[in-house]
């Protein structure tokens, strides 16, 4: 072979070496370009169709405030059912994306089951129930056996040596542990980012709890106002006709009046709702209660007049006057006989305390546990101009409407149920109202002689918000044998925790303006179930098609490939 000959052979490899040599530098140039401008502009892709890992406007504003660590601990490490495992993942997930918004997160995942020291776990269940967590126990079934297994589906966030408890799990009773653990995922966001709110905020909105007209003690409403400690200034206050009583008030909060209001004190709360001032109202329309049956076999459920009905007319809601009874109910413990001079008590629905549901897809309400109320009566919207009213709590389908005065006896529970009597369909019975609501007191004389200088009384107010429940007992804890009160919603006689507590802190923390946070709560995840009759029917080819054929698929590509590329490479040697 000539040197020519030799030199021509050489030049197709310097060309490909030249070739590789650029690309390789163009591809290093570009690398640090993506790099310079990923430091300046901070871009982030979510391809899943909820955008399940796109943060809400106000969560990515909180998490860039932030000028100190938060730290997470979550107890979810452990060998947990799939469901939990997927909760587990989803919450390591929506941290990691906190942090990719925030230097300032950091979390661990932390197992509180030590095994083989029965002791030192003790002691951590222990620690973690008292700063706030609850245990849910777990029956976990095996091939060979069934087993009994505590977990805390909860975390601690610490901010500046304040902590918080967060619960990781939304109970929903009647819904299947998948959509359980879905709708839990759903919560992430909102959960996580309102504990960071709670930690971080500098200057409390002031919750006030109405006295003066007969409202609920202190000690019945003892558990959610130190929930409620933890977001807001909580005080209590009458107001007696003092223009003053409500300044710097920025929800008050008017629960189970038993009292009519004088006019003077309603004008003052009407001038605080034309101002921007919030108010909770959970006000019984028929008045009814469980001690008289304690004495007498029935008592009646009268219509319990407060002076209200107008100023509630005119903000554009009516609190009818009737019972609504619903079969979907809390039991109540009964005395259903005698084994030698011991009683025996049974847990019977009493179709009086209606476990009521959420109406609507409010985020206030989303995915919300039932919540338990008592002598609960139903509520009508009316007109009322520039208002926008949802519905937010219903009873079941199969309710019965008595209307007043209403005879209320145990003996319903000693017959059998005629269900063709409940069938008055679902009623609201919570509703909230928005926008700009017109006073009472227009075109009338004011009731309080003497304003303060500076008061200025307005005919139509500034857009704000409230809610009406038509029971006050929805936001009334229970006491233990001890005296001491039991967290709202738990219901000692079945050990049963609903949803009022949920309920009451969504509300306030809405009508005090934290709608930003609480739009992460209308994210919706799409559960995407396997039909799991069909799964068992064809096991063998299922897990054939999604473990061994992209096995085989990648064999053969991989094969073709090779051979091609033998063959491609063989002919340039011939």
């Amino acid at each position: 072979m000539s040197i020519k000959e030799e030199e021509k052979e050489k030049l197709p490899k310097l060309n490909v070496r030249a070739a590789n040599i650029r690309t390789l530098v163009l591809s290093v140039l570009i690398i640090i370009a993506l790099n310079m401008i990923g430091s300046r502009y901070f871009v982030r892709l979510d391809l899943t169709s909820e955008k399940r890992f796109t943060l809400t406007p106000a969560t990515r504003l909180l998490l860039s405030e932030l000028d100190d660590y938060v730290h997470f601990q979550v107890y979810l490490e452990g060998d947990f059912p799939a469901g939990f495992k997927r909760l587990r993942n989803q919450t390591r997930e929506m941290l990691d994306e906190f942090r990719a918004w925030s230097d300032f997160v950091t979390y661990e995942f932390i197992n509180p089951t030590i095994e083989g020291d029965w002791e030192r776990t003790e002691e951590n269940y222990t620690m973690l129930v008292e700063q706030g967590l609850q245990p849910t126990q777990l029956q976990v079934t095996t091939e060979d056996a069934s087993s009994q297994q505590i977990i805390f589906p909860g975390a601690i966030a610490r901010y500046q040596g304040r902590e918080v408890a967060i619960s990781l799990l939304q109970e929903q009773m009647g819904e299947s542990s998948e959509n359980v653990i879905n709708n839990s995922n759903q919560a992430l966001e909102y959960n996580l980012a309102s504990s960071i709110h709670k930690l971080t905020v500098e200057q409390k909105p002031r919750v006030a709890f109405l006295e003066g007209n007969g409202e609920l003690d202190l000690r019945f409403v003892a558990d959610i106002t130190f929930s409620l400690e933890d977001f807001y200034d909580v005080d209590r206050i009458s107001i007696n006709g003092n223009p003053e009583a409500l300044s710097g008030v920025s929800t008050l909060v008017v629960a189970q009046p038993l009292e009519e209001f004088a006019e003077q004190d309603k004008f003052l709360i009407d001038q605080f709702v034309m101002h921007g001032g919030s108010v909770l109202w959970l006000v019984d329309p028929v008045y009814a209660s469980m001690d008289s049956l304690q004495v007498t076999p029935e008592t009646l459920g009268m219509a319990w007049p407060l002076n209200l009905d107008d100023m509630l007319f005119r903000y554009g809601v009516r609190l009818n006057t009737d019972l609504v009874m619903d079969m979907q109910s809390a039991p109540i413990p009964i005395t259903t006989g005698y084994m030698g001079d011991r009683p025996q008590i049974s847990m019977i629905p009493w179709f009086y305390f209606p476990l009521v549901t959420p109406a609507t897809n409010h985020p206030m309400v989303r995915n919300l546990n039932a919540v338990r109320t008592e002598f609960v009566s139903s509520i009508d919207t009316v007109a009322a101009e520039g208002i926008e009213k949802t519905f937010l709590l219903q009873s079941s389908p199969y309710t019965r409407v008595l209307q007043t005065p209403a005879r209320i006896s145990f003996d319903i529970m000693e017959s059998r149920t005629d269900e063709s009597m409940y069938r008055d369909g679902s009623r609201p019975v919570a509703v909230l109202l928005e926008g700009e609501f017109t006073s009472l007191y227009t075109n009338r004389r004011s009731p309080v002689a003497n304003l303060p200088a500076g008061f200025s009384r307005r005919d139509k107010g500034e857009r704000t918000a409230m809610i009406v429940v038509s029971d006050g007992d929805i936001i009334r804890n229970q006491f233990d044998n001890r005296g001491q009160p039991l967290p709202l919603g738990y219901d000692r006689f079945i050990d049963e925790t609903f949803g009022n507590a949920d309920f009451i802190l969504n509300a306030i923390n809405y009508l005090n303006d934290d709608r930003g946070i609480m739009e992460s709560r209308a994210r919706e995840v799409r559960l995407r179930m396997l039909d799991q009759s069909r799964v068992n029917q064809h096991k063998l080819p299922v897990q054939l098609v999604n473990v061994a054929l992209p096995v085989i698929v990648l064999l053969i590509f991989g094969f073709l490939r090779f051979w091609l590329r033998k063959r491609k490479y063989s002919k340039k040697r011939v």
